[in-house]
């Protein structure tokens, strides 16, 4: 997804939610931090994004958004699980009533061959509904990190304008 597509994105995306008069959190592994600078890229953003949560580490994410430690032991980091967990630890932790969090693995390294680079677990909390995917990008490390930004904000939109404003 191109920039000024990813603006174009984050723009929908701020009209739904004040639509709503709803805010956004974050939770970001994979991703650092990218979904969140996306969103605040746009002017007036403090209007509908309430914060986000770099939890690149295991300890960060059972210390910030009370994701299980064993859940992480038994699934792994790159799990549906912790990203249903994340998903729902940010809008607990947050004054927001929606929430993204992704999960995955960016590369090069870090992959197996139950989750290859690319994989990437996300989770959305939108008005109390908590549900969750896997994509599976192509790409060296910068790609897969865009094309997570690329697929969390238009499955929000997705998902946040099947909601009732």
């Amino acid at each position: 997804m191109t920039p000024e597509r990813i603006d174009n994105q984050v723009a929908r995306l701020a009209d739904c939610l004040r639509a709503r008069g709803w805010t956004l959190a974050t939770a970001e592994s994979c991703t650092g931090g990218l979904i969140a600078a996306a969103c605040t890229a746009l002017a007036g953003s403090s209007e509908w994004f309430d914060r986000g949560f770099v939890t690149y580490s295991n300890d960060a994410k059972t210390e910030l958004l009370d994701v299980d430690p064993h859940a992480i032991t038994e699934h792994g980091a790159v799990s549906e699980l912790v990203a249903r967990a994340m998903a729902h630890g940010a809008a607990r932790h947050s004054k927001a009533r929606v929430a993204v969090a992704v999960t995955g693995i960016a590369g090069p390294s870090g992959a197996s061959t139950a989750k290859p680079v690319g994989t990437v677990w996300f989770g959305f909390m939108v008005d109390g509904r908590l549900s969750s995917e896997m994509q599976r990008f192509d790409g060296d490390r910068a790609a897969v990190r865009a094309a997570t930004v690329g697929h969390a904000l238009t499955r929000l939109i997705a998902l946040v304008e099947a909601t009732q404003s």
